[in-house]
């Protein structure tokens, strides 16, 4: 099933809904890097494609009278494009073919025009209901679904979800945060994917970095377990120079929610396990932000589940920073000493392997 929304373009056309009014030069954002071939289509392809279209909704006009067509809009850009350029490569063609093109490139076009300013008029609960929806489609449909997520992050769609994280209303925020955690999931298992998708250097992907933090600082949303699972499925793609992450994840040990609890500390684990490449440096980051003394606590203290993944952390924590001076004046051997001789320790083991 998910093959069969990627064949009918259903993808772009979702990431076209989030982009309209959203950012600028939305169309160009709804279309894959794929999907650019149609640059190179000839102009007897596009007008056949356009006569498709309009027979299409001729066949249905009864039934869809007053609806936008919606899948004209994300390709205003590209098919203007096409038209010009076609134009002008076709001036050496004799005078009796330029007409037909023209005219139907000109009807094409103003039926796009009307498309788009029909859509404007929309009223701003109709606009926010189909953005709220198309976020929650694309939830359902990347979820354990590489090529989709590949799809999905090609688009430019990150930049729609920053967006909408920050101006959206709560079930549009909800649905894309939702989404990105659902991505970021695949991409966890995936490298080529977490590569390609959540690079450093990507804008996009530093703008949704940047509003899930802003989450995990504020710590009083309903978006605060996603935003820390989304951080966790990245853990591998930080850079040792960025120091924004960890900080703001230890100060959540102290929240009251267990849910919270549990999973930040996952999340650090993610980050200090020998799987990570910057292990090390993210190990003394979670020391110099005094981690141990929350995680000691939360070993004598917390609930079960709570005390064995404490435990697993303050061991990786001293396995890679043996000589730490904070770890010997929190007397950290001796919580670790007392928490092997436990079964909670053991059976910590199978909740780090637990989707974050």
């Amino acid at each position: 099933m998910p093959r069969a929304f990627l064949q009918n373009n259903v993808i772009r056309l979702l990431v076209g809904h989030l982009a309209f009014e959203t950012i600028q030069e939305h169309s160009r954002y709804a279309i894959t890097r794929s999907e650019n071939a149609i640059a190179s289509k000839s102009m007897h392809t596009v007008i056949m494609d356009t006569k498709a279209s309009n027979n299409v909704k001729t066949g249905n006009e009864g039934h869809e009278k007053g609806q936008v067509m919606r899948p004209s809009v994300s390709i205003t850009n590209d098919m203007h494009n096409v038209v010009t350029k076609t134009m002008d490569g076709k001036s050496r063609k004799s005078r009796t073919d330029r007409p037909q093109y023209t005219k139907s490139s000109r009807k094409h076009l103003s039926l796009i025009g009307a498309s788009i300013r029909a859509k404007e008029l929309e009223d701003p609960t109709t606009k926010n209901q189909m953005k709220a929806m198309a976020a929650r489609a694309l939830w359902y449909l990347c979820a354990g679904n590489v090529t989709i997520c590949k799809s999905i992050t090609e688009s430019r769609a990150l930049l729609c979800f920053a967006v909408l994280l920050e101006k959206g209303e709560y079930e549009i925020q909800y649905n894309s945060a939702m989404a990105l955690t659902e991505i970021t999931a695949v991409a966890e298992q995936h490298v080529e994917l977490r590569h390609s998708g959540f690079k450093p250097t990507s804008p996009a992907a530093r703008a949704v970095v940047d509003q899930f933090l802003k989450i995990i600082k504020n710590a009083n949303s309903d978006f605060l377990v996603p935003s820390i699972q989304f951080l966790a499925h990245l853990a591998r793609t930080f850079r040792a120079t960025e120091t924004r992450i960890i900080p703001p994840i230890v100060r959540l040990l102290e929240n009251t929610e267990s849910d919270v609890s549990t999973k930040s500390i996952i999340t650090l684990i993610k980050f200090a396990c020998p799987d990570n490449f910057l292990h090390v440096n993210h190990c003394k980051t979670i020391i110099d932000c005094g981690g141990p003394k929350h995680l000691i606590q939360l070993t004598y203290f917390g609930e079960h589940s709570l005390q064995a993944l404490a435990l697993i952390l303050l061991c990786y924590l001293a396995m890679h920073v043996p000589d730490s001076e904070t770890l010997a004046q929190d007397d950290v051997l001796v919580v670790i000493d007392m928490g092997v001789e436990t079964r909670s320790f053991h059976a910590g083991f199978e909740s780090t392997n637990t989707r974050g």
